[in-house]
């Protein structure tokens, strides 16, 4: 049987540090989000459609040599592998169970304006980038922060919030997934696998990696992120073909559950309320645009043009939400397996999240391909997991190096994830996630603060890459090069010397990235 903490006074607790994380992301942060996705698609006009055919063409034109550093493409798919994560599986049938379908609309509203602030907050972590011994940069919140504010001290707290969520929590959480998921395959054919074996597997499998630090994970997420997403795009396609003629109901019940205007789910956890606040929820847990995680991935590649990182990490929450969430969403619907949890209220709603967290998908695959399907479900959600364990690595590393500098040890850094791999395998950690759920909101105010006073310089460097697109494409340019002092476009001088016109960016950067 599973291990689990003490209960008692330790539930209690975690009751309550679940209620407060309700509290804020219905109440608070989850509207502040929307709100600053909105400004930042204004302020660039509307940058996510504007240009998506060119965000498109810088990843697939990204995967050049980066002089021994990481390429625009690695970074890329760091940030993907953290991002596709158990959260487009779970967290899309959570939020179909306690919201309906139509929370699946407000996911792709979450999507569709966080891309804008997916932009500007990895372009602020390009700009604002530093050296790191390694050949690569390291950047950030906690840099941009600094760096762009003047603040140490708010970089400092962002970067040790940033550590204790990436570097302990969540890859405990990730490996408490993969064995739940595990043991849910195996207990539907009366077996088991002791916890502890699983955590000393996935230890095995981990220390390897990350002892080998970012550029490992990097080369490693290269592969393995597209690979898991496009393997369950796929299986998503087969299941669509086999119920091609339910998919205008499923698009339809979508629409009308976002509205209200399906009476089914028009009960207390139905309805507009519960639609919307379950879809932006459960969105902006997956795609993570404006929370200030996936700008430490971006600040690593090696890039002729911080905007060029921009366009590559927004195509990331158009490929986590509207792609691999979309494909869960339809996957859950057809199979109708979630209509008897999604108007419940009070303690059988929390059951039915409960049920839905732990096997509505993989059940509803299985309902549809039959029940060899389980097998394949347990393999996705154990590579989504992992592939999200080596990422969310990738950003306690980058914060590490900035509380004691580029130089220092990352060995205690690297012990503690594989305690937490261990842990994370073997016991309940529904306190470690309600408290980790409420640091990763805090972390999401301090950088929405930070990049909302710094979106100045990102707008700026989006105007100069327009300009020299323009030339380019009329001729009178041969590349697209970024210089970030004496640039008219933008507010000032950036720090340092990492983009002078012979700075560490202009010295070791790619061959030219998808220009025009």
């Amino acid at each position: 049987m599973r291990a689990v903490l003490p209960t008692g006074a330790l539930d209690d607790a975690t009751k309550t540090l679940g209620d407060i994380s309700d509290q804020f992301y219905a109440g608070f942060l989850a509207w502040v989000l929307i709100a600053v996705g909105l400004y930042f698609t204004i302020r660039s006009r509307a940058v996510q459609f504007r240009l998506f055919p060119e965000m498109i063409r810088t990843v697939f034109g990204s995967r050049g040599n980066a002089e021994g550093g990481i390429s625009s493409f690695q970074a890329f798919t760091i940030g993907l592998a953290s991002r596709v994560g158990t959260g487009n599986i779970v967290g899309v049938a959570i939020a179909i169970t306690l919201g309906g379908p139509g929370a699946i609309f407000w996911m792709w509203v979450v999507a569709l304006v966080g891309m804008a602030t997916g932009f500007i907050e990895s372009t602020l972590a390009q700009m604002f980038k530093v050296p790191a011994a390694d050949g690569s940069f390291r950047g950030g919140p906690a840099y941009y922060i600094t760096r762009g504010l003047g603040s140490r001290t708010w970089g400092g707290v962002f970067a040790v919030v940033i550590t204790f969520v990436f570097g302990f929590a969540y890859e405990a959480t990730q490996a408490n997934t993969i064995a739940g998921a595990v043991n849910g395959v195996l207990e539907n054919h009366g077996q088991e696998v002791e916890p502890w074996v699983i955590g000393a597997v996935l230890v095995a499998l981990t220390a390897p990696i990350v002892f080998k630090g970012i550029k490992r994970v990097a080369r490693v997420a290269e592969w393995m992120a597209p690979i898991m997403a496009l393997i369950y795009a796929l299986l998503a396609i087969v299941i669509l073909v086999l119920h091609v003629d339910a998919i205008p109901g499923a698009f339809k019940a979508i629409f009308e559950g976002a509205f209200g205007l399906n009476a089914t789910f028009a009960g207390i956890s139905g309805g507009f309320y519960a639609a919307a606040i379950n879809g932006i929820k459960r969105g902006l847990f997956s795609n993570e645009a404006g929370e200030g995680s996936v700008p430490n991935a971006a600040a690593t590649a090696t890039t002729s043009h911080p905007v060029n990182q921009g366009f590559i990490q927004s195509m990331g929450v158009f490929v986590d939400t509207i792609i691999v969430c979309t494909a869960t969403a339809l996957i859950v619907m057809l199979s109708g397996l979630y209509d008897s949890a999604a108007n419940l209220a009070g303690p059988e709603a929390t059951a039915a999240a409960d049920a839905a967290k732990k096997t509505l998908t993989s059940d509803s695959v299985a309902y549809v391909l039959g029940e060899w399907s389980q097998y394949l479900m347990a393999l996705i959600i154990f590579v989504f997991a992992y592939s999200s364990l080596l990422g969310n690595y990738t950003y306690a590393e980058i914060n590490v190096d900035f509380l004691r500098g580029s130089r220092s040890n990352h060995t205690w850094l690297r012990l503690m994830i594989l305690v937490a791999t261990y842990v994370g395998a073997v016991a309940s950690l529904d306190f470690v996630w309600n408290l980790s759920d409420i640091a990763m909101g805090a972390m999401a105010v301090i950088n929405i603060v930070a990049i909302t006073l710094l979106g100045k310089w990102a707008f700026g460097a989006l105007r100069d890459w327009e300009a020299q697109n323009r030339e380019l494409r009329e001729g009178r340019r041969e590349e697209i090069r970024f210089v970030g002092k004496g640039n008219p476009y933008l507010p000032g001088d950036l720090p340092g010397d990492v983009w002078a016109p012979r700075g560490a960016a202009a010295a070791v950067a790619e061959a030219p990235v998808a220009q025009g």
